[in-house]
């Protein structure tokens, strides 16, 4: 089968299986990735994919393209989803001939950053700081969103496909769907749901009715993944942060750090984050030790003990 059919064909099993639309395009796009490196290497069928061939893409990838460990594996990841595919669903390979299978994954280095208070100050002076009128809601939004992420730990795409009616302002909860489609239910901190009220008004105000989503852009349509990129791209030259990468999935972290060091549970900080695997959680322990050695002290059983 040439490679670029059985492309397609996964497409249309993913599709018929109900992934999401975002998971499919993150998967078709490092798939045409994969692609274009067979053709040029004149390899057109999947049944001469080898394991040779997908670890010296993989190398490609490393050394030509500049990815990092995290991406290599991302990429990895998906042409292993892939070939099991065609393993199990098609019996194009079986486990000795599927080129995929035992090509480990590469060693990352665990690296988790996080804001100073200072930062993030330096970011929320600069929008309140944006006094034209016609950026007022980009400034106001923008705002609002590092509120809302520090306050809420949400993911990227939890955050752009949030709708006003996953706000819950009475109850005091949010709605989120995550990974793999799970609704979770946060609770609204005092402070937090202070700061959605107020941004509610702004927003009723500035469109003269609700829109859908909570971020949109100014003619009210729900902001891509790509455009909440854009705007942290954006920040990041004008605050040139030498220590820390601005991203969205960094004030998460943030917001993860500031758990631990007030003393917070493993799982809470597990319930918080919506990890499944309590694995990822534990990354957060063994990175930020300090704050964990403090709440040990704290509850030592051997000070109760006379010994």
């Amino acid at each position: 089968m040439l490679l670029k059919f059985a492309i397609n064909e996964f497409k249309s099993d993913r599709e018929y299986r109900n992934v999401s639309p975002r998971t499919i395009s993150s998967y078709m796009a490092a798939l045409e990735q994969f692609h274009e490196y067979c053709v040029k290497n004149e390899v057109i069928n999947i049944e001469d994919c080898t394991s040779s061939l997908v670890k010296n893409y993989l190398l490609y990838c490393g050394k030509e393209r500049k990815n990092n460990p995290t991406t290599v594996n991302s990429k990895l990841h998906v042409l292993k989803i892939l070939f099991n595919y065609f393993e199990f669903e098609m019996e194009i390979f079986n486990p000795k001939t599927n080129p995929t299978k035992k090509i480990p994954y590469a060693k990352e280095e665990i690296k988790i950053e996080v804001f100073t208070d200072a930062q993030i100050k330096q970011m929320l002076n600069y929008y309140q700081k944006i006094k034209y009128r016609d950026k007022s809601l980009y400034s106001y939004r923008d705002y609002f969103m590092i509120i809302f992420l520090l306050g809420s730990a949400c993911r990227l795409g939890e955050t752009v496909n949030l709708r006003w009616t996953d706000v819950d302002l009475v109850n005091d909860l949010i709605t989120v769907t995550g990974k793999k489609r799970i609704a979770s239910s946060l609770p609204m901190t005092d402070k937090l749901k202070k700061e959605f009220l107020e941004y509610k008004l702004f927003i009723e105000q500035n469109f003269g009715h609700l829109p859908e989503y909570v971020f949109t852009d100014r003619d009210g349509n729900q902001l891509t993944d790509n455009a909440v990129k854009m705007i942290f791209k954006h920040l990041k030259v004008i605050m040139n942060f030498k220590s820390v990468r601005l991203s969205a999935h960094t004030f998460r972290h943030t917001a993860a750090h500031r758990l631990l060091m007030s003393g917070a549970s493993v799982a809470l900080v597990q319930k918080y984050l919506r990890h499944q695997n309590i694995a990822m959680t534990l990354r957060y322990f063994s990175l930020w030790g300090g704050a964990l050695k403090e709440q040990v002290e704290k509850y030592d059983p051997l000070k109760t003990m006379d010994i």
